[in-house]
């Protein structure tokens, strides 16, 4: 890392929820793994600026004992009390000009949220450098036609545009992610850098087909983008011994909408709704899965899928997601977001060696997905705009990490 006087590089990383608000799923995990990474590493001093937002309601926050929290990796956050909204709090806004002014990198993990306008103008004002990671959303909002209020966002991303500082890159997760992402903000510069897949040291034990079902799951956040609904309709395309276990939360409306499609299509016996599940009932739930399907409309990661590979299970998901690794490293399939095409995947994988499937996906996250690798090209980011905090006539340049090109 560039060397500053004084001190290690002070990284302020704002964000609008942060763990343990479990209920916004898996850019809660992967913001803390980046952020329990960067403080491991030593190279840097990390703070996290976020809310206590922990659900749809204001009374939903998270519970902490005391406040900042020092987390076990060795860094402080501080959760900002939320008035309104998802994240809209005047807490947050007024700490941030403090938290701001010592640090020497901004690391935003936001988007169409409230903390995404004013950390980036309070940056541009500052003169502080942004590393801005917007978790998939731009890439939706362009890729997913169905967006909602996706004229809204087209607008905000161009005020976004005028407001954030000329040092400016936008941190993804996948090339995919990258091309989408940025046609209103011109001149952006981005790094790719996939997330880490924490792999754990042994499979869990499982029993394959048990009495010859073929047991699939799903595992996200309940939200039409992650196309359940497709997959529902194909479960009832297949024979009786397919059935469905589904992880997850998401608003009552769309839950309700979930529930009356599978009285429609006959299939009470046969899908299981579990709710939220972590920890160890997340391993579990990996452990008594034959195939995971992730059937989205839009991805700019999907975690869940290096999440089941990690555990042994193979898995399916669409084009919108950027693992066509599955087809390379056959421990999966890669498909179109159709439902002919999700029904050809599960008949196809129905008779597979799904144990040998799963070890070369788990041996392949252990190789390519570690959190080490991840957390060194984020520093090559961060050190790259110290670098350039002195150089006026700075060029543009793209930033790619990882080690396989099949993210």
């Amino acid at each position: 890392m560039t060397k500053i006087e004084g001190h290690r590089p002070r990284i302020l990383h704002v964000a609008p929820a942060y763990f343990p608000a479990i209920i916004y799923g898996g850019p809660v995990f992967s913001t803390m793994a980046v952020c329990d990474g960067l403080a491991a590493s030593g190279a840097v001093d990390v703070t996290v600026l976020t809310t206590d937002s922990n659900g749809p309601k204001v009374a939903d926050r998270v519970e902490v004992d005391g406040n900042p929290v020092r987390f076990a990796a060795g860094y402080d956050v501080r959760y900002c009390r939320r008035i309104a909204l998802g994240s809209v709090s005047v807490e947050l806004l007024r700490r941030l000009p403090d938290h701001m002014r010592r640090a020497d990198i901004v690391h935003l993990t936001s988007t169409y949220n409230f903390p995404t306008l004013p950390t980036l103008l309070l940056a541009r004002i500052m003169g502080k450098p942004v590393v801005w990671s917007p978790r998939g959303a731009l890439q939706a909002t362009q890729q997913w036609q169905d967006a909602p209020r996706r004229g809204v966002k087209v607008a905000f991303e161009r005020l976004c545009q005028r407001l954030r500082p000329r040092d400016t890159v936008l941190s993804v997760t996948a090339a995919e992610e990258a091309e989408l992402s940025v046609s209103n903000l011109p001149g952006i510069r981005t790094a790719v850098i996939p997330n880490s897949i924490d792999v754990p040291e042994a499979p869990p034990v499982r029993d394959w087909r048990p009495g010859g079902r073929l047991r699939l799951m799903f595992l996200s956040r309940l939200h039409p983008k992650k196309g359940l609904d497709l997959l529902l309709t194909v479960l009832a395309r297949l024979p009786e011994i397919v059935t469905l276990d589904v992880y997850g939360s998401g608003a009552p409306k769309y839950e309700a909408d979930l529930a009356r499609q599978v009285a429609e299509l006959g299939l009470g016996r046969r899908v299981a709704f579990h709710g939220h599940v972590a920890g160890v009932a997340k391993t579990q739930a990996f452990a008594e899965a034959d195939i995971m399907c992730l059937p989205t409309h839009s991805e700019n990661f999907g975690l869940v899928v290096g999440e089941a590979l990690a555990h042994g299970v193979p898995a399916i998901t669409t084009t919108e997601a950027p693992w066509s690794g599955l087809e390379g490293h056959d421990c999966g399939r890669w498909i179109a977001p159709e439902t002919d095409a999700l029904e050809a995947a599960i008949l196809t994988l129905q008779d597979a060696d799904l144990a040998e499937m799963g070890a070369r996906g788990r041996a392949w996250m252990a190789r390519d997905f570690s959190s080490a690798g991840t957390t060194r090209t984020l520093l090559l980011v961060y050190d790259d705009l110290l670098a350039r905090r002195s150089s006026a006539d700075a060029r543009p340049v793209t930033i790619e990490g990882g080690a396989n090109d099949d993210r």
